[in-house]
């Protein structure tokens, strides 16, 4: 296995929390501790648990942390919907950053299936 640090889907992934620090530096200061603090936990943990599954012993364990990353993608989608529900993002900033979301689902996906297909 190569290392984490050449693969495509870790690359989006971390250019997926440089985006979604610089729209949630945008919230209001009372959204500190909440959907701003929310939204890049979920946003850090995608590369950080693509990382860590490609540390782990056994494809088993990797396809685990590739479905926390999975989750963790799904959850900071939601928390960009609240974020244009309460008038914090515009339209254009959800799209922008949900292409990017949907980028990394791809590869995330594929990366898994690429996993699950080695049994």
């Amino acid at each position: 296995m190569k290392n984490y640090t050449e693969l495509d889907v870790w690359k989006i992934a971390r250019k997926l929390v440089k985006s979604v620090y610089s729209i949630t530096s945008q919230f209001p200061n009372s959204e500190l501790y909440v959907l701003t603090n929310q939204a890049n936990r979920s946003a850090i943990s995608i590369p950080s648990n693509i990382a860590e599954g490609i540390g782990r012993q056994s494809d088993k364990e990797t396809i685990q942390f590739l479905y926390i990353a999975k989750g963790s993608l799904f959850e900071l989608e939601t928390q960009l919907y609240l974020a244009f529900d309460l008038e914090y993002i515009s339209q254009d900033q959800l799209e922008n950053v949900l292409n990017e979301t949907t980028s990394c689902k791809k590869l995330l996906n594929g990366f898994i299936n690429y996993f699950k297909s080695k049994k």
